[in-house]
């Protein structure tokens, strides 16, 4: 699939619909069923794309780049639909909460260093948590109202959060270099990161689905980890 003229550092997944986010300041629309190179083009970042991802109905797609900017993208439009400008550096980090719709998080750079948090249906800018660090990646639990960060310049950490009072669960170190990739496993219970120093760590950080303990504790004690390099 082509269509770029410069590097592509973002892909998000909405069904058989693949985005995907350019240096080139574009995001294609690709559905993999089509014969062409991509069905849609999106254009309004006026620098990197360097973020992507789809609300859970598949209905709204958020964007961050090197602009500093966070666009919200409906399934009709070329255009975006919502314009954020307060994040003060390039938006890498977007996660949509997976309970409660049109609520999206999202986290500036190293010259921003804060995770804000937006309601889509209200066109609202909700709350604003300083971090302290460049924040690379947000994801939040599905199993209870939690979310995690990871981080860069300087301390290189991970941050569990309760949701929406963004008290810290637990601040998770071990990485030398900053935290650039995060992911979630199916269960919903362990993540794992990936950072420059060339390891990949796993952290059991969330309850199960069918844990009945909903004020969950969680320690650092408490957090089985593995490293796999």
């Amino acid at each position: 699939m082509e269509g770029h003229r410069l590097r592509v550092g973002a892909l998000a997944w909405s069904s058989t619909m693949l985005s995907s986010g350019s240096r080139d300041k574009s995001i294609l629309l690709r559905d993999i069923r089509a014969q062409e190179d991509f069905v849609s083009k999106l254009s309004g970042h006026k620098s990197e794309v360097c973020g992507l991802k789809w609300s859970y109905d598949n209905r709204e797609l958020a964007s961050g780049g090197n602009d500093n900017r966070l666009f919200v993208w409906n399934q009709h439009s070329t255009q975006p639909v919502l314009k954020y400008c307060e994040h003060t550096a390039a938006v890498k980090a977007i996660a949509w909460s997976p309970h409660l719709h049109g609520l999206l998080a999202s986290g500036g750079g190293t010259a921003d260093r804060c995770i804000r948090f937006w309601n889509t249906t209200t066109n609202s800018h909700l709350s604003c948590m300083d971090t302290g660090s460049q924040v690379c990646n947000l994801v939040w639990s599905k199993n209870v109202n939690e979310l995690v960060s990871t981080h860069g310049y300087s301390q290189n950490q991970i941050i569990v959060w309760r949701y929406p009072t963004m008290s810290k669960l637990a601040t998770l170190t071990g990485h030398s270099y900053r935290v650039l990739y995060l992911a979630i496993s199916p269960d919903g219970q362990t993540i794992v990161t990936g950072a420059g120093d060339e390891t990949l760590r796993f952290w059991n950080v969330f309850p199960s689905p069918k844990s009945q303990n909903t004020e969950s504790e969680i320690g650092a004690s408490s957090l089985g980890r593995t490293v796999i390099r």
